[in-house]
């Protein structure tokens, strides 16, 4: 069986996470370049847990200049087996107002600037993205939050847009309109590549405005955004270790398959698969492709 191991992104407003002990700083060097930050290596409990700000230590990185393939790509050298991204997001729905936590189980991809796949000319991959978040991990966060007494919403749709720029009204309403129930700008391609490396994923998305179309709110400012962000940060903290706490120690099989997600999803012929990019792919794929 494999050891599981819990790995954390902390989005805007969530450059620590506070707890861990036996805390060592690492820097893996990745064939898809260099990722946000060094990852903070510790526990919470029982659990190992792998820590890595999305958009580094002072928020150097803004969302399209994230490097997400070298992201995921050295959590999975760190043996992460299950993933929870802690996301700033905005609302398109009266019932989820600034400070609350939303569960979310699926996504709208509306990036068009970011590397998406891992795979490419001389290997080509298509993975399963009907059920991007594990419903197990996702049950094990929502009892974890119950469990702290963290009121959160379970399922909804995150839409990604490609920012940096907030939303226009039309925009927002057209959103609204839609039916998605939260906004961001950094959670695709993250779950998309987590899924190529076999990475359980599951979004943690912290509500800290009502994007613009609410009438009686004004629009979006970063200083708004930052101040729900850090209250809300003890709150994700607290809710990370819970769930470290309550882990357990072997990684379970994914409903949603995310543990097997390369099982039939590699389509060029051994033969003609470019052996620069089988080297890239040693930690992403290298289950499949040493078999």
């Amino acid at each position: 069986m494999t050891k599981a191991i819990l790995g954390v992104i902390g989005g805007s407003g969530v450059y620590d996470l506070p707890g861990m002990e036996e805390i060592r700083e690492e820097r893996i060097a990745s064939p898809w370049g260099e990722p946000s930050d060094a990852l903070r290596i510790g526990r919470l409990g029982r659990t190992t847990v792998v820590f890595l700000p999305r958009h580094g230590r002072g928020h150097r990185y803004a969302p399209s200049d994230i490097n997400y393939r070298a992201n995921i790509d050295v959590l999975k050298r760190a043996g992460v087996t299950d993933l929870v991204s802690i996301s700033a997001c905005g609302s398109f729905k009266q019932e989820l107002p600034p400070g609350r936590f939303v569960l979310v189980d699926q996504f709208v991809d509306r990036t068009y600037k970011r590397e998406s796949s891992f795979f490419g000319q001389g290997c080509v991959a298509h993975v399963s993205m009907a059920h991007p978040v594990g419903p197990r991990l996702q049950q094990r966060i929502a009892e974890a939050a119950a469990a702290e007494g963290i009121d959160v919403a379970r399922g909804g749709t995150y839409l990604c847009m490609e920012g940096p720029q907030f939303s226009s009204l039309s925009e927002s309403l057209s959103y609204k309109a839609a039916g998605y129930d939260v906004i961001g700008m950094t959670n695709m391609p993250e779950a998309k590549l987590a899924r190529e490396a076999e990475i359980t994923y599951a979004t943690v998305a912290m509500v800290t405005d009502y994007d613009c179309w609410h009438p009686e709110h004004h629009a979006v400012e970063v200083s708004d955004i930052i101040a729900v962000a850090k209250a809300n940060a003890g709150n994700a903290a607290r809710l990370v270790a819970r769930l470290a706490r309550d882990f357990p120690a072997e990684r379970e099989p994914c409903p949603a398959k995310s543990d097997r997600a390369l099982d039939h999803a590699i389509m060029t012929a051994p033969a003609a698969r470019d052996p620069a990019l089988l080297a890239k792919l040693d930690a992403v794929a290298g289950r499949v492709l040493r078999a």
